[in-house]
This record gives structure tokens, C-alpha cells and sequence, in this order.
């Protein structure tokens, strides 16, 4: 099959809370003329992200309970298999995938996909890596994380996030650090995922021959297991949560164990409040802000989902359920 006949591929990687999906939701509301089918993996048992997504004539296919580069990788390859048979059968309209990975994922076993699988590596191409690096926990991650690092490893274009929050001598330090790692990718501050679409999409930008310098066993088998102390569980409520008790109780759980958490996010039912409310944030950074209205007829319902380190589950729960009304 003619290379110009495959499908393009980008993989959307970096650590937990970078801001992918804000970046994806940015190429999504882009007036680009692309019709994009993306894949959403979340490390959670209960899918989130999809929440987050603009949803406009995108085919969106979530994974969860299990990260996209290891325990759930036979069903990428299902997936895509599915999303190559829709096309051709011309139930789906898509010309790209996107695939947007959990912040724990190795992009390296996701890519190796593209290489190893006969059947995929017939209707796709790996068009390129898009790392994107969190300024203000950057340099924290890439030195306790090892997923961290190989995400900028492979990456074939490095945005780096939240620079508003840091002094440009500090941001220098990081992207001369992520240039010592990856000299090959270039480097590019975004504000809320702002950035030209050409930097991201149809950039030819994976070299497998590159890739097999810098990593001579890539098409061996890949494997790849994640740290023991991180887990993640999920609280669910369909009682309105009071925002005040919320608050007060989030605020002292960020005071005590805000370096153990490594991402927290959610779609919240507050009482009072006719639209759901989307709350998500890094360590001792936490933010929300209206999403959208509740239907009339929809039953409302909270969830939310914390990543982190030895995480006091039972006390969270416990503490969450008196925040409700």
C-alpha cells in the first residue's frame, strides 16, 4: 500500500496534568478541515477526559482502567483494526487519528504498534509524538518519573505548558534541560494549547531509523510496568455536593498531600447550580470552572478521580461524603 494512502497518526503524550487534553481540545475546535477519530486512554477506572472533549462530528473511542502501553495495548490495536474497517466500509468519516495517552504511559510499546502489528502498519503511518511538558512541575517529574523522561525521549515536537506561572530565566532552565534529552525535537511554549496546527499535524516527524540509534531493541518486545505506589481510585455521588464543605475539605487534603497527588479531576454536582462544574489539578495547583448546562431530563451525578502516590483512599472517601448535601 502507498505510503500516501495510510492513515496519519499523531500521539499525544506527557505526564499526568501537562495539559493534553486542553491541547487536543484545541486541535479539535480548529478550523482545520481534518475529520479526526480520537483515542482516549485514562489510567482511571472511570473515564473523565471524554467529559472534557468538544464533541463535534469526532469519532471518540476511551480506554480506560489501564494504561494504553501496557495492560490495555491488545485493545488499541482492536481498536484501530475496528476504526480501519468503519472507514473502508464508509461508516466512519475520519482522514486522522489522534491518540491521546495517560500521563503514566511509555509512548515507545504505543508506537511500536505501528511497526510490529502487519495488519495496522498496512492502514496506518506514525505521523509524530507530541510531548507536552508541565513548566511548573517539569523538572520534579523528569527526576522522579521515568515515564517522564522517556515521553520527551521519543517525542518529536516538545510544547511546554504554563509558562504564565514562571519566570523566563526558570523556563530556560527546563528547556535547556528537555534539549540536552531530545536534541532533535523542536521546543515550543503554549498558553492553554494555543499553537499552529502545522506544528502538530502532518509533520512527518517520527524516524524509525532515528529512533533505532537512539533505542536499538524498539521493535523487540517492550515491556513496561509502572510504579507500585501509584494507583488511582474513583469517588461517585449522585447527591449534590455543597461547594463551600468541598472546598474546604479539597484545600486541607491539597495542604497535607498535595506532593503525593500527582492528578485529580473530575465533573462535580453542585448543589444549586443548573450546569456541572469541571474541577482538575497538579499537586497543590487545583482549579474549576461551569461546564455545561444539565440536560432536563439527565441525571446529574458527580465523578471524580485522583492519581497519586499511597493515596489514603478510605479518609478521601470519608471526607467526600460529608461534603454532600
Amino acid at each position: 500500500m502507498k505510503t500516501n494512502t495510510l492513515i496519519p497518526v499523531t500521539i499525544l503524550t506527557g505526564f499526568l496534568g501537562s495539559g493534553k487534553t486542553t491541547l487536543l481540545n484545541r486541535i479539535l475546535s480548529e478550523e482545520h478541515g481534518h475529520r479526526i477519530a480520537v483515542i482516549e486512554n485514562e489510567f482511571g477506572e472511570s473515564g473523565v477526559d471524554g467529559e472534557l472533549l468538544i464533541h463535534g462530528e469526532e469519532q471518540i473511542v476511551e480506554m480506560n482502567n489501564g494504561c494504553i502501553c501496557c495492560t490495555v495495548r491488545g485493545d488499541l490495536v482492536r481498536i484501530l483494526g475496528d476504526l480501519a474497517r468503519k472507514q473502508l466500509a464508509g461508516d466512519l468519516n475520519f482522514d486522522r487519528v489522534i491518540i491521546e495517552t495517560t500521563g503514566l504511559a511509555d509512548p515507545a510499546p504505543v508506537a511500536q504498534t505501528f511497526f510490529v502489528e502487519a495488519d495496522i502498519e498496512a492502514r496506518y503511518k506514525l505521523d509524530g509524538i507530541i510531548t507536552v511538558v508541565d513548566a511548573v512541575h517539569g523538572m520534579q517529574q523528569l527526576d522522579e518519573h521515568h515515564e517522564a523522561q522517556e515521553q520527551v525521549g521519543f517525542a518529536d515536537r516538545i510544547l511546554i505548558s504554563k509558562t504564565d506561572l514562571l519566570s523566563n530565566d526558570v523556563i530556560q532552565v527546563l528547556t535547556s534541560r528537555l534539549r540536552q534529552m531530545n536534541f532533535r525535537a523542536p521546543i515550543k511554549n503554549v498558553h492553554f494549547g494555543k499553537t499552529d496546527i502545522k506544528d502538530i499535524l502532518d509533520i512527518s516527524g517520527f524516524s524509525l531509523d532515528e529512533i533505532l540509534k537512539i533505542e536499538p531493541d524498539f521493535l523487540e518486545d517492550v515491556s513496561h510496568e509502572h510504579d507500585d505506589d501509584i494507583a488511582s481510585f474513583v469517588f461517585k455521588s449522585d447527591r449534590p455536593f455543597h461547594m463551600e464543605k468541598l472546598e474546604l475539605f479539597l484545600g486541607d487534603m491539597l495542604g497535607i498531600l498535595g506532593p503525593q497527588l500527582l492528578r485529580y479531576k473530575g465533573i462535580l454536582y453542585i448543589a444549586g447550580e443548573d450546569c456541572r462544574f469541571v474541577f482538575q489539578g497538579v499537586h497543590m495547583l487545583m482549579g474549576a470552572e461551569k461546564g455545561s448546562q444539565w440536560k432536563t431530563n439527565e441525571k446529574r451525578g458527580s465523578v471524580m478521580v485522583f492519581i497519586g502516590k499511597k493515596l489514603p483512599q478510605e479518609i478521601f472517601e470519608k471526607g467526600l461524603a460529608l461534603c454532600l448535601q
